[in-house]
């Protein structure tokens, strides 16, 4: 680092750090993005925690799913920890298309995202989990406000998903209501699951839910590119997302500058990895067990310390 070049109060910050194993290239900061469901704020805070040790300056920034590829493009914002094949692969081809937004990897988790439904709902509609099953025993998901259609209890809706568009493809008996918030969406399923009541819900992995919970995911049709771009692809010639969603890895993406103004918090980023197991155990601890995100983290830090070391050398 050439510190003739920093003003003086920089200077000392710098010099105050205890960095791990390598001087870091700037000291403005690196802007890293969080969203509403608790697993991705755990990862994103793994991995501003290990670059805060690496001396980095890190900021967390609320942002919308979708909407930060905007902040991407531009270099408002930096990093993305979690891009999701299932609902994020879309925006995120379109945004490195541009050539202003990069992949640095996968996380090391797998997603998995669909219609998932509790075991008891098979007494009242024989055929689960075969989606086809759906068509004859819709009225059985309803409640008042949908009725007689059936409620399909969606996510946020700032997730994407293409639900809507499932439902009309597949001539579903279906209305989509979106779940206000990522708690909210399991503070339902809890609800309905002590009583016993209908639901039909957007559940993901990693996350506690589907080990607490006995039920099983929709077998749709599976999922291709073309279903999702071509009508004349899938069971109903006349429509796009006649499947289901697509599984696959979860994303890290990354400004392109990111590479050129901090190489090693790049290099880093694209080393972070973690297993769905961990994910999920460290989910459960924050939303079953009440603890707080920090210590959860911290934890994982103190027991992985020789780990994320490499990830900074």
């Amino acid at each position: 680092m050439n510190y003739s070049a920093i003003p003086s109060a920089a200077l000392a910050i710098a010099l105050s750090i205890s960095t791990s194993n390598a001087e870091v290239e700037s000291l403005d900061p690196i802007k890293i993005t969080t969203h509403d469901w608790s697993g991705q704020i755990i990862t994103t805070t793994i991995m501003g925690e290990v670059l805060k040790r690496a001396g980095y300056n890190i900021e967390y920034v609320q942002a919308d799913y979708i909407a930060q590829f905007a902040g991407l493009k531009t270099g408002d914002l930096h990093v993305a920890m979690e891009i999701w094949e299932t609902t994020g692969r879309e925006a995120m081809d379109e945004a490195i298309e541009t050539g202003n937004v990069v992949s640095l990897g996968e996380s090391g988790m797998i997603a998995i995202e669909e219609w998932w439904y509790p075991s008891y709902m098979e007494k009242v509609c024989p055929g689960l989990p075969n989606w086809e099953a759906l068509k004859e025993c819709s009225e059985e998901f309803s409640v008042a406000e949908t009725a007689p259609l059936g409620r399909y209890l969606g996510a946020p809706v700032t997730w994407g998903g293409f639900d809507e568009e499932r439902i009309e493809a597949l001539e579903l008996g279906f209305e989509v209501i979106h779940a206000g918030t990522d708690a909210a969406l399991f503070a339902e399923l809890e609800s309905a699951y002590q009583r016993k009541a209908p639901i039909i819900l957007w559940l993901y992995e990693p996350h506690w839910a589907p080990a607490k919970y006995e039920g099983k995911f929709i077998e749709f049709p599976p999922y291709s590119a073309d279903c999702y771009q071509a009508p004349a692809t899938g069971i109903n010639p006349e429509a796009a997302y006649d499947c289901g969603k697509p599984t696959g890895p979860i994303w890290k993406v990354a400004w392109a500058g990111l590479g050129e103004k901090w190489p090693g918090a790049a290099k880093a980023i694209s080393s972070f990895n973690v297993s769905n197991a961990e994910m999920s155990a460290m989910i459960t601890k924050v939303d079953l067990e009440s603890q707080s995100v920090d210590a959860v983290v911290g934890e994982w830090l103190k027991t992985n310390e020789d780990r994320w070391n490499d990830w900074i050398k």
